[in-house]
C-alpha cells in the first residue's frame, strides 16, 4: 500500500510542476496575483488530483508531458476557454457527452458540499461549472474516459469526490475533520 501511496505521490508531485510552469506563463484579461502563490497553487491542484486512480494520473501526466514537449500551454488553453477567446477544444459528440457528465455529476458534489459545509465553499461553488468543463476540454480523450469511470465508480458507490478532495487538503493543513474548519469563526479582511 505504501508503494502504491508513493506512486500517487509520484505522479500528483509531477503534474503539478509541470502545471505550474504552464500556469505561470499564463496571460490573461486582469492581474493574476495566485500566479505568485505557488504553495497555494500547489496545495489546490493536489487537492483536485487526490481522488483520481492512479490510472487516471498517469494518462493526465502524459497529456501534460506531451503538451509541455509539443510547446502547448493547457492553462493557457484553459484560461482561454474560460474567457471565450479561443474555441471549444473538443468537437467529438461523444467527447462532449462525457464532458458534460462528468461536470454534472462534479457540480452535484459541489453543490451538496458547499451546503453541508457553507463557511469552506462559499456562493455555492458558483462558477465552477465553467471552470471545471474548460479544464475537461483540456484533456485527452484516454484521460476522459478514465476520469469518466472514477466518476461513475465514485458516483455509483456514493462517494462525493468533492467532500473527499476537501477532506485531503484540511488534513494535510492539520485539521482534524471538515467540521472542525466549517466550525472556525470568520476572520475580518
Amino acid at each position: 500500500m505504501s508503494e502504491q501511496k508513493d506512486n500517487r505521490g509520484d505522479l500528483i508531485k509531477k503534474i503539478i510542476e509541470i502545471e505550474l510552469e504552464m500556469f505561470q506563463t499564463v496571460k490573461s484579461k486582469g492581474p493574476a496575483p495566485c500566479q505568485e502563490r505557488t504553495e497555494t497553487f500547489r496545495a489546490m491542484r493536489w487537492m483536485a488530483h487526490s481522488v483520481l486512480s492512479e490510472d487516471t494520473l498517469e494518462s493526465y501526466l502524459d497529456d501534460v508531458t506531451q503538451a509541455k514537449q509539443a510547446g502547448r500551454n493547457l492553462m493557457t488553453e484553459k484560461y482561454g476557454r474560460m474567457e471565450g477567446i479561443i474555441p471549444p477544444l473538443k468537437d467529438n459528440p461523444e467527447v462532449i457527452a462525457m464532458i458534460d457528465g462528468i461536470t454534472r455529476v462534479e457540480a452535484s458534489w459541489m453543490q451538496e458540499f458547499s451546503v453541508k459545509y457553507p463557511r469552506i465553499v462559499t456562493n455555492n461553488g458558483a462558477g465552477f461549472s465553467s471552470y471545471f468543463r474548460c479544464e475537461l476540454e483540456t484533456y485527452s480523450d484516454r484521460t476522459l474516459e478514465l476520469y469518466h469511470r472514477d466518476v461513475v465508480r465514485a458516483r455509483d458507490q456514493g462517494v462525493n469526490f468533492a467532500e473527499i478532495s476537501y477532506t485531503n487538503l484540511f488534513k494535510r493543513l492539520g485539521y482534524a475533520s471538515l467540521d472542525e474548519v466549517n466550525s472556525e469563526p470568520e476572520t475580518e479582511g
